[in-house]
C-alpha cells in the first residue's frame, strides 16, 4: 500500500471526532453531529469547487457519522467523484463509502460501476485491488451481472500480479455464493485449477477457496484438481518449517491451506489412479505420525495449528472410507484425545469417533475405547461433552456391548441434564429393543427407564413396549408378572400406569392363576392408581376394566360397579363419561360369546421402521448419530461383519444369529394371520392419539379392511406418490427408505395439504417447515401470467450440498400450464436463503398442482421432500364487478345443469362473515355487496383467464349458522372449470 503523506492526516476529522468522545450526553453529541452534518453540507453546495483532500476528509466524517448509527442521506456523488481520483488515499475512502452506504438499487450504480471498470482496466494492482475489494463487498446481483465474466479474465491472465489474484478468486467466489447463474464456466475454468499449482500460496490459498465451492455443484469440471491438490499437499506436509517461512505458522508450515485442500479433497470419492492415491496415503500417514511428535512450542497456537490439519485429515479418511489402516490409526489418534485435559479436543474427538464407529474397518477399535468413554460420561463436568459421549456410546454399541452400555446410560441417566434426558430415554429404548437377545431384558430395561425418568418417557416409548409386547407370544406372561410387580410400588409413574393397565387387560389372565395376582387384586391395584391419573389414563384404565369383564367374570358385579358409581357416569369429561355409560351398556347386555369377539385380544402391529428411531430423527435432526447406519447404505455388512444381501434397517430386523431374528422380522414383512378386530384397549390408545370421541366408530367394518392398530404406534408409511413405484418386498421397501437415487420422489410431506389448502386464498406464505428446512412463498398473478418466488431458508448450522429443487407435473398439467425456472445454488450455507424464480404461464384450464420435489445432502445423509405448489386454477382469477340486474342474467344464462356444481357442506372453521368476506375476496372474485335478496349470502363475480380462452364465474355460497353448513354454487361456462372452483372453494370453511 501506498505511503500516507502528512498531508492525509485530516487534522478536522481527528478534531471531529476528538468533539463527538468529549460530549457528555446524547444530546450534546446529536447537536454537533447536526452542526457538522450542515456544515459539510453547506460545503457540497457552495460555489466554490472542492478539491480531493477535502471531499475525502468530508466523505471520511460522514463515514464516521453514519458508524455511529445516524441516517446520511447526501454525500454519495461526491464520495463517487473521489474513485476518479489518481490518489490512492481519495480512491480508497470513496471505495470504503460506496462499500458501507450505497444501496445496491441506488442510481449511482451504474457510474460505480464505470469507475470499477476504468480501474480494473488501469492495470494497476492497488486500484485493481480496491475495485475486487469494493465488488466482493457489495456483491450485488447488478456487480455480478456486470463483472462475473470479466474477473476470470483478471484471474487467469499472465501478467496478473499475484496479490490481484488472490482478490480476484475471493471476488469472484463472493459472487458465486450470491449470483452462481451470473458466474459461467467456461475455459477459464481449467486454468484456475492450475492455480494451485502457483508458486504463490497466498493465491494457491483463495485459489482452493473458490474450487471447492465450485466443485461442490460442478464436480466434473474440476476433477483434475484431485491430482494438483495432493501433490501440493504432499509438498506441505513434507516441507520442514523452515521451507515455507512466511506461510508457517508457529512451526506448522501453512495450515491454514492444509485444510482448505483438504476440504476439497473431500468433495470427491477416492482418487482412481494408484499413484495418487499413493502420495495421497503417504500424505495422510505422514500427518498422523507428526501428531505423535513432541511438540516444538507450549504455545496453544502450536496446537491449534497441528490439531486443526490432523482433524481435517481424519475427516478426508472418514470421507474415503476406504484404507483399514488409516481408519484404525485415526481411531486410535482420536483415542489420545479423549482424556485430554483441553475440553474442545475432547468434544472433537468424541464427535469424530462416533462418525468412525459407523465404518466396518474402524468400529472394533472404536469398541477398545468403551471404558475411557463411560469414565467421561461419569466424570465430564461440560455438559456438550457429556452429550458427545452419550452418542459415541450409541454409535458403539452392538451385541457384544449392549447390555454394559444400556446398564450405564441408565445409571447416568438417574444424574444427567435435564436438557438431554429425553434424547437417552430414547437412545436406550432404542438400543434395548435393537439389540435385545431375551426380550425379558428388554422389558425390564424399558421398565426401569420409566421409573427412573418418567416424565422423559415419550408415547412413542410405552408404545414400543405394548407393541412389542403383543407382537412376541414367549414374553407376555413375563411382562405381565414384572408390571403387576411394578405397579405395587407407593409411587408410580403414569406412564407404568399405562403400560401396566394395557398389558394386564391383555395378558392380565397370564398371571391370575396365582393367588398373588389373582383378578381381584390385579383389579384393585390398578384402581387405586385411578384417581391420581389424568384423563387419558384414567379412559385406558376403563378400557382394561372392560377387558378384565371379559377375562375374569368372576369380579364382573365390582367392575360394573364401579362404572356405574356418579363419579364415572356422571363425570365432567365427556370422553370418560361415554366411556363408563358404553362399557356398562357393553357389559349388561352383551351375551358371552358377543363379549369375547369384541374384547378380542390385540392382534400383532405390522411395522416399517421404529417409532423410536422416527421420534429421535425427528429430536436430533438427520445426519447426527442416531441415523449412522443409513449414512453408509452402498455398504451391505453390519458393523460386526455380517454379510447381508439387503441393507438392512438395524433399528427392527436384529443382527442375523439372533435368536429373536424371526419374530422381529415379522414385524418387517408383516403380521402372523390373525383377526384384525378392533377392540376397547386399542380404541383407548388409538383416540388418546387420534382425540375420535366415539368409543366404537368403525366397529363393525369388514375384517378385509385393514385395522386402525395398523398404524396405532404412527409406523405405517406415507401413501406413495403414483411417480414412485409401490414396495412390494422387504428389500423394495428399505430403498423406498432409504433411496439415495434422484429419480426417487418422496410422497407428499406431512401436513403440506393443510398448507396447500391455506394458500388457496393467499399469495405469501410458509409452504413448509421441518427441523432442517423452511420453504417460503410469494407470488403475484395478472390474468393468465404469474411469478411465484420460492424461498428456501437453511434452518441449521450446517451445508445443504447438492441441493435440487424439482417441478414436477403430469402429462396432462404440462399441456395446461406452462412452468420456466431457473436453477438454485446446489450449496445452501448454514443459516442461509436462496430464492427461485419461477414464471407461470396458464394455457388453459387445470385439475392438479404441481409436486415441487427438494433434494439435497445434510451431514451425508439424503432428504428427499415433497410438497404440493400452490398453483391453483383460481389464481388466475380476475374479479368483475357487476350490478344486480347484469349478475342475475349472466346467473340464469347460465343454467345448463353441465355449467353449475354445487356443494352443501358442514363448516370446518367457526362461520364468521368478516373472515368468509376475506376468503371469497382471496380467492380471486369480486365481492359483490347488496346482490343478493338475502343479505346473509355472498356472491362473486370474475373471469378465469387462461392463454386459449377466458371463461366467465358466478358464485354464490349460502350460510346457515343454525345447523353450521353451507351451500356454495359455482356456474361457470366450462364445467371442469365449475368443479375445481367449487372443489377448492368449498374446502376453505
Amino acid at each position: 500500500m501506498p505511503a500516507v503523506s502528512k498531508g492525509d492526516g485530516m487534522r478536522g476529522l481527528a478534531v471531529f471526532i476528538s468533539d463527538i468522545r468529549n460530549c457528555k450526553s446524547k444530546e450534546a453529541e446529536i447537536k454537533r453531529i447536526n452542526k457538522e452534518l450542515a456544515n459539510i453540507r453547506s460545503k457540497f453546495k457552495g460555489d466554490k469547487a472542492l478539491d480531493g483532500y477535502s471531499k475525502k476528509k468530508y466523505v471520511c466524517k460522514l463515514l464516521f457519522i453514519f458508524l455511529l448509527g445516524h441516517d446520511i442521506d447526501f454525500g454519495h456523488m461526491e464520495a463517487v467523484n473521489l474513485l476518479s481520483s489518481n490518489r490512492y488515499t481519495e480512491k480508497q475512502i470513496g471505495y470504503l463509502f460506496i462499500s458501507v452506504l450505497v444501496n445496491s438499487n441506488s442510481e449511482l450504480i451504474r457510474l460505480i460501476n464505470n469507475a470499477i471498470k476504468n480501474d480494473l482496466a488501469s492495470r494497476n494492482p492497488t486500484f485493481m485491488g480496491l475495485a475486487l475489494h469494493c465488488i466482493a463487498n457489495v456483491g450485488s446481483r447488478e456487480m455480478a451481472e456486470a463483472f462475473a465474466g470479466e474477473i476470470p479474465k483478471i484471474l487467469v491472465a499472465g501478467d496478473t500480479m499475484d496479490s490481484v489474484k488472490q482478490s480476484a478468486a475471493l471476488c469472484l467466489l463472493r459472487l458465486y455464493r450470491t449470483s452462481p447463474d451470473f458466474v459461467p464456466m467456461g475455459d477459464w475454468t481449467s486454468r484456475v485449477v492450475h492455480l494451485l499449482n502457483d508458486q504463490h500460496l497466498g493465491v494457491v490459498t483463495a485459489a482452493t477457496s473458490l474450487i471447492t465451492t465450485l466443485a461442490q455443484k460442478n464436480p466434473e469440471e474440476f476433477k483434475t484438481s484431485v491430482s494438483l491438490a495432493v501433490s501440493r499437499l504432499s509438498r506441505i506436509v513434507t516441507s520442514a518449517s523452515t521451507d515455507l517461512q512466511d506461510y508457517t505458522y508457529y512451526f506448522v508450515p501453512a495450515p491454514w491451506l492444509s485444510v482448505k485442500l483438504l476440504r476439497l479433497l473431500q468433495c470427491y470419492p477416492p482418487p482412481e489412479d494408484a499413484a495418487v492415491r499413493g502420495r495421497l496415503t503417504e500424505c495422510l500417514e505422514t500427518i498422523l505420525n507428526k501428531a505423535q511428535e513432541p511438540p516444538k512450542s507450549k504455545k496453544v497456537q502450536h496446537s491449534n495449528a497441528k490439531n486443526a490439519v490432523l482433524f481435517e485429515a481424519i475427516s478426508l479418511i472418514i470421507h474415503h472410507d476406504s484404507e483399514p489402516n488409516l481408519l484404525v490409526r485415526a481411531c486410535n489418534q482420536l483415542g489420545q484425545f479423549l482424556q485430554h485435559r483441553e475440553t474442545n479436543l475432547r468434544y472433537l474427538a468424541l464427535e469424530s469417533m462416533c462418525t468412525l464407529a459407523s465404518s466396518e474397518f474402524s468400529h472394533e477399535a472404536v469398541k477398545t475405547h468403551i471404558e475411557t468413554v463411560i469414565n467421561a460420561l461419569k466424570t465430564e463436568r461440560d455438559v456438550s461433552v457429556r452429550q458427545r459421549a452419550v452418542d459415541l456410546l450409541y454409535a458403539m454399541c452392538d451385541r457384544s456391548n449392549a447390555q454394559q452400555i444400556v446398564a450405564e446410560m441408565l445409571n447416568y441417566l438417574e444424574t444427567a441434564d435435564y436438557s438431554i434426558r429425553e434424547e437417552i430415554v430414547l437412545k436406550v429404548a432404542i438400543l434395548a429393543e435393537k439389540y435385545a437377545v431375551d426380550y425379558t431384558w428388554y422389558v425390564d430395561t424399558i421398565l426401569n427407564l420409566i421409573r427412573i425418568a418418567g416424565d422423559y418417557v415419550s408415547e412413542e416409548v410405552w408404545y414400543r413396549v405394548i407393541q412389542i409386547v403383543i407382537n412376541r407370544d414367549d414374553v407376555q406372561g413375563y411382562a405381565a408378572k414384572t408390571v403387576f410387580e411394578a405397579l405395587q410400588a407407593p409411587a408410580c409413574h403414569e406412564n407404568l400406569v399405562k403400560v401396566g393397565g394395557y398389558i394386564l387387560g391383555e395378558f392380565g389372565n397370564l398371571i391370575a392363576g396365582d393367588p398373588r395376582s389373582s383378578p381381584l387384586i390385579q383389579f384393585n391395584l390398578l384402581h387405586s392408581k385411578f384417581h391420581l391419573c389424568s384423563v387419558p389414563t384414567r379412559a385406558l384404565l376403563l378400557s382394561t376394566y372392560i377387558k378384565f369383564v371379559n377375562l375374569f367374570p368372576e369380579i364382573k358385579t365390582t367392575i360394573q360397579d364401579v362404572l356405574r358409581s356418579d363419579s364415572q357416569l356422571k363425570n365432567a369429561d365427556v370422553e370418560l363419561q361415554q366411556r363408563a355409560v358404553e362399557y356398562l351398556r357393553l357389559s349388561t347386555i352383551a351375551s358371552t360369546d358377543i363379549l369375547a369377539t369384541v374384547l378380542e385380544e390385540m392382534p400383532p402391529f405390522p411395522e416399517r421402521e421404529s417409532s423410536i428411531l422416527a421420534k429421535l430423527k425427528k429430536k436430533k435432526g438427520p445426519g447426527t448419530v442416531t441415523d449412522l447406519e443409513e449414512i453408509k447404505k452402498e455398504r451391505n455388512s453390519d458393523v460386526n461383519g455380517g454379510t447381508e444381501s439387503t441393507p438392512v434397517n438395524a433399528s427392527t430386523v436384529a443382527l442375523p444369529d439372533s435368536p429373536l431374528q424371526g419374530s422381529l422380522a415379522e414385524l418387517v414383512i408383516g403380521p402372523r394371520p390373525r383377526p384384525s378386530r378392533l377392540n376397547s384397549s386399542h380404541l383407548a390408545i388409538h383416540n388418546l392419539q387420534t382425540g375420535i370421541p366415539p368409543l366404537f366408530k368403525g366397529f363393525f367394518t369388514s375384517k378385509s379392511t385393514p385395522s386402525p392398530s395398523a398404524d396405532l404406534l404412527g409406523l405405517g408409511a406415507a401413501p406413495l406418490t403414483s411417480s414412485a413405484p409401490p414396495p412390494s418386498t422387504t428389500g423394495s421397501l428399505l430403498v423406498d427408505v432409504f433411496s439415495d437415487s434422484a429419480s426417487v420422489v418422496a410422497p407428499l410431506a406431512p401436513g403440506s395439504e393443510d398448507n396447500f389448502a391455506r394458500f388457496v386464498c393467499k399469495n405469501n406464505g410458509v409452504l413448509f417447515e421441518n427441523q432442517l428446512l423452511q420453504i417460503g412463498l410469494k407470488s403475484e398473478f395478472r390474468q393468465n401470467l404469474g411469478r411465484m418466488f420460492i424461498f428456501y431458508g437453511n434452518k441449521t448450522s450446517t451445508q445443504f450440498l447438492n441441493f435440487t429443487p424439482t417441478l414436477i407435473c403430469s402429462d396432462e398439467l404440462q399441456s395446461s400450464l406452462n412452468l420456466q425456472t431457473k436453477p438454485v445454488d446446489p450449496t445452501v450455507d448454514g443459516g442461509a436463503q436462496v430464492q427461485q424464480v419461477v414464471n407461470i404461464e396458464c394455457i388453459s384450464d387445470f385439475m392438479e398442482a404441481p409436486i415441487l420435489n427438494i433434494q439435497f445432502r445434510y451431514g451425508g445423509t439424503f432428504q428427499n421432500i415433497s410438497v404440493k405448489l400452490p398453483i391453483t386454477l383460481n389464481k388466475f382469477f380476475q374479479p368483475t364487478e357487476m350490478a344486480s340486474q347484469d349478475f342475475f342474467q349472466r346467473w340464469k344464462q347460465l343454467s345448463n345443469p353441465q355449467q353449475e356444481m354445487q356443494n352443501i357442506f358442514k363448516a370446518k372453521h367457526p362461520m364468521d362473515t368478516e373472515i368468509t368476506k376475506a376468503k371469497i375476496i382471496g380467492f380471486g372474485s369480486a365481492l359483490l355487496e347488496e346482490v343478493d335478496p338475502n343479505p346473509a349470502n355472498f356472491v362473486g363475480a370474475g373471469i378465469i383467464h387462461t392463454k386459449t380462452t377466458q371463461i366467465g364465474c358466478l358464485l354464490r355460497l349460502e350460510p346457515n349458522l343454525q345447523a353450521q353448513m353451507y351451500r356454495l354454487t359455482l356456474r361457470t361456462s366450462k364445467e371442469t372449470v365449475s368443479q375445481r372452483l367449487c372443489e377448492l372453494l368449498s374446502e376453505q370453511f
